[in-house]
């Protein structure tokens, strides 16, 4: 399962490794779309990436932080760097192979 983060995780989700975080809202309707493939990446990916969501609405610092205009955003950490940023509705396998370039 995808990992709720909030400002007090954010940096040890990112911290370490390869993590992909979902920037959505819960009246978003593409972001309804995503979550069943962020959720499925999670499981996939277990042990590998570390999946999270981020709900924009309680966490506006961290949206604004990263420039997020549009949801759903998708950004790709690397130790802590954001090194990709993906924004609206992304199928399982470009996420996938986002994520693989960087592991």
């Amino acid at each position: 399962m995808a990992v709720a983060v909030t400002k007090d995780s954010f940096n040890e989700t990112v911290a370490q490794g390869v993590s992909l975080l979902d920037f959505w809202a819960p009246w978003c309707g593409p972001c309804k779309m995503q979550l069943p493939i962020v959720e499925e990446l999670s499981e996939e990916l277990k042990g590998q990436a570390t999946i999270g969501k981020i709900n924009v609405d309680e966490e506006p610092e961290i949206a604004s932080q990263f420039g997020v205009m549009s949801i759903p955003t998708l950004i790709l950490f690397k130790d802590g760097q954001p090194v990709d940023k993906l924004v609206g509705l992304q199928s399982k396998e470009a996420l996938k192979s986002r994520i693989a370039s960087h592991l």
